[in-house]
């Protein structure tokens, strides 16, 4: 080879090639090449990234917050609190999630844009939804994306996710930055997008938990649903607070029914921006109908259509099988929220432990909440769009096959829960061996069987309470023997699953599944005999009598009408409940029931009481001599009870007397403590009557703090009325009659009324 100036030189010699102007990329001119070439080409970005990045580069990113934005201060003030706190040398880093359209992004933008002064480098937004749809959502293109941001051309980029980490990391130790990651689904593409920069922050938003970036330091802060008067404010924004308040009532039940989620809210404002003449109430009653509240809840525009749908389809596709499976059947479980314990039965797993695991993930996935006492719940939203899922992908009786192992669960329990109140009460259905309907009798007369729907002990939000109460069945507390007081543990189990209960008996109502229907009602009236909640318990024995009555059980159908009896009277719908106790007088004889027509006996003296003291008398001689002839001692006892109230009532208070304390008698013998404390109370009546005050005051003072500790609630209101009667101390007397209020309110009994004028006038 020769020199430019004609000399020999070594082939082994240094060849230099001089490329004048500007070259880009990775680009080599030169004649013979004599051994390898090496690309310092790590070198080379940093040098052209250095020349192309502007020294005064600040990149600005992120999206202005929507329209509107509306209450989260407490959320925000935290993040403040935690960039305020952190390691001035580290990178705190700030995790928002919560539910699709729950409003992570719009918080993280608020945050962002009110605290645009802390970080003078700027701020970076990566959209990973984006990244998933087009390129992977891979951390490798947040990268390239965050390096276009501070500066790097597109030439320049490295190829490798390790080179470039490495330019990130030495460009971003330039700036005090904020780098905002949106709906991120995995702890790397946080992690990796770390900036370096003294004073630098993160904040992601996702709707997994992300629980994994607390070992990085990571603070999770949870969003939750807008109360109702953040969600007014919110509607009030969108559509204008005049045409809110115009329709202040129809406003707030569309935020009931958007469960206070921003984007449901969000889109009804826009339809009701869009078509003028669409009021809030029209909408209203368009929602209503859960059938097609989700595809309502709906906006379009010519190049998108806006759906809560939508935003909760996303994260049902990010689920693995086995909770998806989960996340299909609980949208087929009734009532409000459930445990792990009817989440299995629900999913048709045998253990508790696959049903937890399952859970876990939608927990993770923010696609269900868990409350303080363990129990989980799903938004309403959230439960439309699970149970529009499973119909869509599930076999047709799915959503029938569910409730059917749902309703064994509870109906299980709730006899159980029975039992353990009381053994010796009048029951038609009876615990028995599993027969063909699931949960059902076993024929006309029959009794009860378990759920057969798992093989192993369910634990219950009651740690003592097994679902699989089958296998406890025989016993007189079942699965409630554990506990110290297994009576009021019963009461206090039924009192917690009062909604859920309800929720089930319409839902399998709705199924045809009678016989469950009607023995669930009728074990679940204990609770209403200690905690008169009027209506559910008029309700739930509305549904037993019609399920008895299409199940052919004259037996059941007589029990159920007659004890409706009650609930009615204390609403004052006497006429209505007299016709319920001749239809059960009628069914009870049909029966050949004895003990079951000397209870509706009762049920008609009781409605006498209030019209015709003679006939009141009749009725209970009549159910005393029924029970004698049947040898039921406790049936005896309290229709003898019933009998000395009447007597009183006529005005033969000395036959009453003789005939409440044998009663009382009987009753305290048989371990009936709360029925002998209401004995005690109305022999503290009688005596009241007689004018003997001091004996009535003990007799009442000591029956209401009996019925008290048996939570015989509406008893004890009653005993505390008849009390301050009694009392001179006019504290003593407000004292009696605010407990009794509190009770009546509670319970929703129409004395509230009364004794609230009586406090005031006090």
């Amino acid at each position: 080879m020769r020199a430019q100036d004609g000399s020999e030189r070594p082939e082994s010699a240094g060849i230099t090639n001089s490329l004048p102007g500007h070259v880009d990329g990775q680009l080599a001119q030169a004649g013979v090449v004599h051994g390898g070439i090496t690309f310092n080409y790590h070198s080379t970005v940093h040098h052209h990234a250095g020349q192309e990045a502007p020294p005064d580069r600040r990149p600005d990113q992120v999206p202005r917050p929507p329209r509107g934005f509306v209450n989260r201060r407490q959320l925000l003030a935290a993040l403040d609190d935690l960039l305020a706190l952190g390691d001035p040398a580290g990178c705190p880093i700030g995790v928002f999630s919560g539910l699709p359209g729950i409003g992570k992004t719009a918080a993280a933008c608020q945050w962002a844009h009110s605290n645009q002064p802390r970080f003078p480098g700027g701020q970076i937004f990566v959209d990973f939804a984006a990244l998933r749809a087009g390129a992977g959502g891979d951390v490798s293109e947040a990268l390239a994306i965050c390096l276009r941001a501070l500066g790097v051309r597109d030439q320049y980029l490295p190829a490798g996710l390790a080179d470039r980490t490495a330019l990130y990391r030495d460009l971003s130790a330039k700036h005090r930055m904020l780098v905002v990651l949106d709906d991120v689904t995995r702890p790397a593409q946080v992690t990796a997008l770390l900036p370096q920069g003294r004073g630098s922050a993160v904040l992601a938003t996702s709707t997994w938990r992300l629980g994994e970036l607390a070992l990085d330091g990571a603070s999770l802060l949870q969003l939750d649903v807008l109360d109702a008067h953040s969600a007014l404010e919110l509607l009030s924004v969108l559509c204008g607070p005049q045409r809110i308040a115009d329709e202040a009532e129809s406003a707030a039940r569309l935020v009931e029914l958007c469960g206070g989620l921003p984007v449901a809210l969000r889109i009804c404002g826009a339809r009701l921006l869009t078509h003028r003449r669409l009021t809030i109430g029209a909408l209203v009653t368009e929602l209503s109908d859960e059938q097609s509240r989700l595809s309502r809840i709906a906006v379009s525009s010519a190049h998108e259509e806006r759906t809560v749908s939508a935003a909760l389809e996303l994260a049902y596709r990010d689920l693995p099988e086995p909770a998806a499976r989960m996340y299909r059947a609980l949208g087929h479980v009734p009532g409000l929220s459930f445990d792990t314990a009817v989440a299995a039965v629900a999913a048709g797993l045998r253990t508790t432990s696959q049903a937890q695991e399952a859970l876990d993930v939608l927990e993770a996935a923010s696609l269900l909440t868990v409350a303080d006492d363990g129990r989980y719940a799903l938004h309403s939203l959230v439960r439309l769009h699970a149970r529009e899922t499973a119909r869509a992908a599930d076999p047709p009786d799915a959503e029938r096959e569910t409730v059917r192992r749902v309703s064994a669960h509870y109906l299980t329990l709730t006899a159980a829960a029975d039992r353990a109140v009381r053994v010796d009460r009048l029951r038609i259905a009876r615990p028995t061996s599993t027969c063909g309907q699931g949960a059902g009798a076993c024929g006309p007369g029959g009794g009860t069987s378990g759920p057969s729907a798992a093989t192993e002990p369910f634990a219950d939000s009651h740690a003592h309470v097994h679902a699989h109460a089958n296998a406890h069945a025989d016993s007189a507390a079942g699965p409630f023997a554990g506990a110290a007081d297994p009576g009021r543990d019963a009461i206090s189990w039924l009192e917690a699953e009062r909604a859920n209960i309800l929720a089930v008996l319409r839902a399998a109502s709705g199924f045809g599944l009678d016989r469950p229907v009607w023995q669930t009602a009728e074990a679940f009236t204990v609770l209403f005999l200690h905690h008169r909640h009027l209506a559910d318990w008029r309700e739930s024995l509305e549904l037993g009598a019609e399920a008895a009555r299409r199940d052919g059980n004259p037996a059941a159908e007589a029990r159920l009408r007659s004890l409706l009896s009650r609930p009615l009277l204390d609403l004052g719908q006497d006429e209505q409940a007299k016709a319920e106790l001749d239809r059960a007088e009628q069914l009870a004889v049909e029966s050949g029931h004895l003990v079951l027509q000397a209870s509706v006996q009762e049920f008609l003296g009781r409605y006498w009481d209030g019209h015709d003291a003679a006939r009141a008398v009749d009725a209970y001689r009549t159910s005393l001599a029924l029970n004698t002839e049947a040898g039921e001692r406790r049936g005896e006892a309290l229709a003898r009870y019933f009998l000395g109230c009447a007597q009183s009532a006529a005005g033969d208070h000395a036959t009453a007397l003789a005939a409440l304390a044998r009663a009382r008698e009987t009753l305290v013998s048989l371990g009936d403590d709360r029925m002998a404390a209401r004995t005690l109370a109305d022999t503290g009546r009688v005596l009241a009557r007689t004018g003997a005050r001091a004996e009535a005051a003990a007799a009442l003072s000591r029956a209401a703090d009996d019925l008290k500790k048996g939570d015989a609630s509406h008893y004890e209101a009653r005993a505390l009325e008849d009390l301050a009667d009694l009392l001179d101390d006019p504290e003593e007397i407000r004292s009696c009659l605010r407990r009794a209020l509190a009770v009546y309110e509670e319970g929703g009994s129409p004395r509230a009324t009364a004794v609230l004028a009586r406090l005031t006038a006090a």
